[in-house]
């Protein structure tokens, strides 16, 4: 699964205002606090948080103690929905919903491969919440999943026999 910049941006300025919320759930953040905390490049973010607003998932306030907050609990917004609002689908082929592609001769199974990666990423993306990633405390899934022996390793593109 590629992340792109777009979503890991928005997702981290949605953990800072989890954080926020959850010290205080009336209080305003400013994008320049955001951006400066998570390195973020503020014209880029100012986009996003418009597209986040429009999604339901922040309230903004205008002027001098204007800024962003949650729109609701930190603890009901999960990644996947974030990831679909900013880049769509959490698995594409092409453009295409796995479901739409089709192949014929030895790809004929190909489809099911993709549909299957998709049905994988939601299992993980829709039962972790913004409160989860900040709390550091997941499921009983993903926690296994992070304590595999190569969880933490990285493979080359391609390895020569």
């Amino acid at each position: 699964m590629q992340v792109s910049a777009k979503v890991d941006y928005g997702v981290r300025a949605l953990l800072f205002l989890a954080e926020a919320h959850l010290a205080d759930s009336e209080k305003l953040v400013k994008g320049e606090a955001i951006a400066t905390a998570q390195s973020i490049p503020l014209k880029f973010l100012e986009g996003i948080l418009t597209e986040l607003r429009h999604a339901g998932f922040i309230l903004s306030q205008r002027g001098a103690v204007g800024g962003y907050r949650l729109s609701r609990s930190a603890a009901k917004i999960s990644l996947a929905e974030v990831i679909r609002v900013l880049d769509g689908p959490l698995a594409a082929v092409r453009g295409l919903r796995p479901e739409n592609v089709s192949y014929d001769g030895s790809a004929e199974h190909l489809q099911d491969v993709w549909v299957g990666i998709r049905v994988a990423l939601r299992s993980i993306l829709e039962n972790v919440t913004l409160a989860d990633v900040v709390a550091g405390k997941f499921g009983t899934e993903l926690s296994e999943l992070l304590t595999q022996p190569d969880a933490w390793v990285s493979r080359p593109a391609y390895e020569a026999n």
